[in-house]
């Protein structure tokens, strides 16, 4: 298992990641399997946004005796009223809703505090500016959560809280179809609508990926916001070529190398309903470069708008320079967002064995990217831009 730097927190986060959801349906013992399954494949981060009782039971009787190697993203705001899941920022039922996640995990801490559920931005401003976040901030300074997160499936609220500085981390859905839709359209609520927002923004000519959610994920790589990715899958709607948007399948190897390559991202919270589909997932760490190849699947879909855009899927490699070409983009387009190179960026791409002044125009890289980008053009620009 390969970990990574979750943001500016500190923690360092296996790469696939449990999200527990599904454990609603297993018993404790099939519960307590499915962990012991992550735990030996080196998984160690869950998260729990569910406020029925029993899932939090038997999820903190699992962990229980290894409770020291979890890292646990905990929602604040899920609550559990007449048997059934109810958001709100009523403190009055946020505060017992959280204490009881804590109790059933059998700790007094966790390690990331997730406002829950904030999709509305006016319900982010009344939720930073208000008696939430002073509790959220308040438990912080206590130490009963390490850091502050959010979860959220709107682009430009999480944009929003990710420039406020006011939260640490994300967790945020992605996936190359929701990369594609304009952060207009509710996620959630969009039902079997959903396959027409897809098909609109796949057309021949539309290009790539939202702006807004392109600039979420370079965002949150600059400021140190770390993302965890929840939905990597669609629901399974990528799995299944009938439902995919691209009119193709895709593989959960595939969909979780797409996630991984977004800046910011550390960890795909992945929902496990037995050991095989933990053991599924993990085959991510030793899978070929062709078994992640999501770019080339997308590429030679019917429908698909990945054109003339880098998505740091590393299919140009390898440079007879030995340029990483995807990092270069990667940080040219984090610089590119300022009036000026930051000195962060800069130090990271100086820092780097080889950058685009070491390009020789020999277009290889060219022949091979499904998405037709100009990768030596870029290169120039980002020689000059990184001189100045």
């Amino acid at each position: 298992m390969k970990y990574r730097e979750l943001g500016a927190t500190g923690l360092r986060v296996s790469e696939i990641g449990f999200g527990g959801e599904w454990m609603e349906r297993h018993s404790a013992e099939e519960t307590a399997e499915v962990v012991r399954s992550c735990e030996a494949a080196g998984i160690n981060i869950l998260d729990c946004w569910m406020s029925d009782p029993s899932v939090r039971s038997k999820l903190g009787d699992a962990i229980k005796d290894s409770r020291e190697r979890w890292i646990i993203q905990g929602h604040i705001g899920s609550t559990w009223k007449d048997g059934q899941y109810e958001r709100t920022r009523d403190i009055n039922k946020v505060k017992p809703a959280f204490e009881d996640l804590l109790n059933r995990f059998h700790t007094d801490h966790i390690e990331l505090g997730m406002i829950h559920f904030v999709d509305d931005e006016q319900d982010f401003d009344e939720i930073i500016n208000g008696p939430f976040y002073e509790y959220v901030l308040s438990l912080k300074k206590s130490g009963v959560i390490g850091h502050i997160g959010m979860s959220s499936h709107s682009p430009s609220v999480a944009l929003k809280a990710a420039k406020s500085g006011k939260i640490e981390m994300l967790l945020f859905s992605v996936n190359p179809a929701y990369d594609l839709l304009p952060p207009t359209v509710d996620i959630l609520s969009a039902g079997e609508n959903i396959n027409e927002f897809f098909t609109q923004n796949c057309e021949e000519g539309k290009s790539g990926i939202d702006p807004v959610r392109a600039e979420l994920y370079r965002v949150c790589e600059q400021r140190g916001v770390g993302i965890t990715v929840m939905k990597g899958f669609a629901g399974g709607r990528l799995f299944d070529a009938k439902m995919s948007p691209f009119g193709v399948s895709l593989t959960p190897i595939m969909c979780l190398h797409y996630a991984l390559t977004r800046p910011g991202v550390a960890s795909v919270m992945v929902g496990f309903d037995d050991v095989s589909q933990v053991m599924q997932a993990v085959g991510y760490e030793n899978a070929t470069a062709e078994e992640k190849d999501y770019a080339s699947v997308i590429a030679g879909a019917p429908l698909r708008s990945y054109t003339g855009q880098c998505t740091y899927c590393g299919h140009c490699e390898p440079c007879p320079e030995e340029i990483d070409i995807a990092m270069v983009n990667k940080l040219a387009d984090l610089a590119k967002m300022q009036g000026e190179v930051p000195q962060s960026i800069r130090a990271h791409y100086e820092a780097l064995n080889k950058n685009a002044s070491d390009c020789i125009a020999c277009g290889n890289c060219e022949g091979r990217c499904p998405f037709k980008v100009p990768v030596t053009e870029l290169m120039e620009e980002t020689r000059i831009l990184f001189a100045r």
